[in-house]
């Protein structure tokens, strides 16, 4: 913990970072910035930069907001820092041009507010727990497998989920023979999507309606990531559910289900401009409109879903809800949206956890588990 008993848990939000939803983590971390508790933690805000630098920056949540459709940014500050775990306690060091390295005191709790890869994949996660420092969310392997499409899919049809129509198209594929790679999707039924399979904030995705789309559409979604899902379109309502893990054995909680209708006006599906840029594109509702059974019976799946993965802290899950009243699972978000208009504390809050509690209740389970295997 802290320097001393009576002192306040030092926790550092950790945002930005190299992935292309960079921008996403900053006003995530605005967002956390305005509400978190000051006069229950010490907050030390580390901004990452797109090159991987890990800098100190400042704590007005303006800065890091989105203004007039400007996307913030964490640039290279004078000092660059590190974590160092020597002599079993973790420590914030500082060094300069010159090499001098200063201490900028312990830390208690990392709370990674990253999105994408080199954050929220399990690379951070496995940088923490080297340096045995405790942090919030899913470990290692959750982490990798809520980030990975293809993956995720795997564990989840393992699990006896229903999955919708899908294939993988690797880098290896894609180099040695694209037309084969091209008709390795002809089963599937438009209109697809084409995906990153490690990306999120629908950051290169493309909504294909016939063949002649689907190569330029492959290729947008390879200047994110060398791998690629296609997946058919599922005709259904896009259905989401928060997930909160339970404090010591219990289990975890699931929320109120969400419901986002994208406007009628250029998105033809919630893509990065809906959810970030146009204010005006897209209506969250919650609760979403359904039988009471059918939310009791999504919000058993969600949790299912949680446990599958072996997911900690937080997760937003994704479903359609079909016609006939099945439940088709999309995906798993372990680092869901975290600004308070975002789905997943929106969930919570008509669940009856507000935006402050439930930071504080994520800050809780962060100190209060172990690291290492677990």
């Amino acid at each position: 913990m802290s320097d001393t008993a009576t002192s306040k848990p030092r926790i550092v939000l950790l945002f930005g970072g190299r992935s292309s939803e960079h921008p996403v983590s900053c006003v995530t971390a605005a967002g956390v910035m305005q509400a978190i508790d000051r006069d229950k933690y010490e907050v030390v805000p580390v901004g990452i930069t797109r090159t991987g630098e890990w800098t100190l920056v400042g704590a007005d949540p303006a800065a890091w907001s989105l203004r007039s459709g400007a996307a913030p940014e964490v640039a290279r500050g004078e000092e660059l820092l590190r974590i160092s775990a020597e002599a079993g306690t973790a420590e914030l060091l500082s060094s300069n041009a010159d090499h001098a390295v200063r201490s900028l005191g312990s830390v208690d709790l990392v709370f990674p507010l990253l999105h994408g890869p080199f954050g929220e994949d399990g690379s951070l996660q496995g940088m923490l727990e080297l340096a045995d420092v405790p942090y919030v969310g899913s470990g290692i392997a959750a982490s990798a497998i809520g980030m990975d499409k293809h993956f995720m899919k795997v564990v989840f049809e393992a699990a006896g989920f229903e999955v919708g129509p899908y294939v993988v198209i690797t880098d290896k594929q894609w180099q040695r023979d694209r037309a084969a790679a091209l008709a390795s999707a002809a089963h599937l039924a438009y209109p697809l999507f084409v995906k990153p399979a490690r990306a999120g904030s629908s950051v290169g995705i493309s909504m294909v309606q016939d063949p002649a789309g689907l190569e330029a559409a492959i290729e947008a979604a390879r200047i994110h990531d060398p791998k690629v899902v296609i997946e058919s379109g599922i005709v259904g309502r896009e259905i989401e559910c928060g997930v909160l893990e339970g404090r010591g054995a219990l289990p975890a909680r699931s929320s109120l289900p969400g419901e986002i209708a994208v406007a009628e006006g250029g998105h033809g599906f919630y893509d990065f401009e809906a959810k970030y840029v146009d204010g005006n594109a897209a209506q969250l509702s919650c609760p979403a409109a359904l039988p009471e059974d059918a939310i009791a019976e999504l919000r058993e799946l969600a949790v299912r879903a949680f446990d599958a993965v072996n997911a900690e802290g937080l997760s937003r899950v994704d479903f359609f809800y079909t016609p006939d009243g099945r439940w088709v699972i999309n995906e798993i978000n372990t680092m869901p949206g975290f600004t308070p208009s975002s789905m997943y504390p929106h969930m919570w809050e008509q669940t009856g956890i507000g935006y402050a509690e439930l930071i504080d209740e994520l800050i809780w389970l962060g100190l209060n588990r172990k690291t290492g295997l677990r």
